[in-house]
C-alpha cells in the first residue's frame, strides 16, 4: 500500500511538472521588452524579425518578411544568427507568445553573443495575429 501511495504521488508530481504551462520571464538582460505596437512600429521601421520557432509553425504562417531561425536544435548558432543580421543591427525575436521560451532563449544568446540592438517580443506571433496585423 505504501508503495502504491508514493507511486502514485510520485506519477502526480512528474506529470504536473510536464503540463504545467508558465509564463515566460517578461525581461531578458541586455534586451529590450518590446509589445505589439512597438514590433509593429518597428517591422514598419524595416528590422529584421526572426521567427524561433519550428520550421512547420513558420510554414503555417508568419510576420511578413521575418526569418525563421528555429531556436530548439542546431541551428541557432551565432554563423547562422549573423547571415540573417549583423551584430550592429536591430533584430526582434518572437515564438508563440508568452509560453514560449523560445524567444527569450534566443535574445538572451544574440546579447551574449554581441548583439546591441535585441528586442524580445514576448507576446509574438499569437498577439501579432490577434491584432489582425499582416501575416505571410
Amino acid at each position: 500500500m505504501k508503495r502504491y501511495l508514493l507511486s502514485s504521488l510520485a506519477i502526480l508530481f512528474i506529470g504536473g511538472s510536464v503540463f504545467a504551462a508558465d509564463e515566460v520571464r517578461e525581461r531578458v538582460d541586455g534586451a529590450t521588452t518590446i509589445g505589439t505596437l512597438a514590433a509593429k512600429s518597428l517591422h514598419d521601421q524595416g528590422l529584421i524579425f526572426i521567427d524561433v520557432r519550428r520550421v512547420e509553425d513558420f510554414n503555417n504562417g508568419h510576420i511578413p518578411g521575418s526569418k525563421n531561425l528555429p531556436v530548439s536544435g542546431e541551428r541557432f548558432t551565432q554563423e547562422n544568427l549573423i547571415g540573417l543580421v549583423k551584430k550592429d543591427h536591430g533584430v526582434v525575436f518572437y515564438c508563440n507568445g508568452i509560453y514560449c521560451k523560445g524567444s527569450s532563449i534566443a535574445s538572451e544568446r544574440a546579447v551574449l553573443w554581441g548583439w546591441s540592438q535585441v528586442h524580445y517580443y514576448r507576446e509574438g506571433w499569437p498577439e501579432w495575429k490577434g491584432a489582425g496585423l499582416p501575416i505571410e
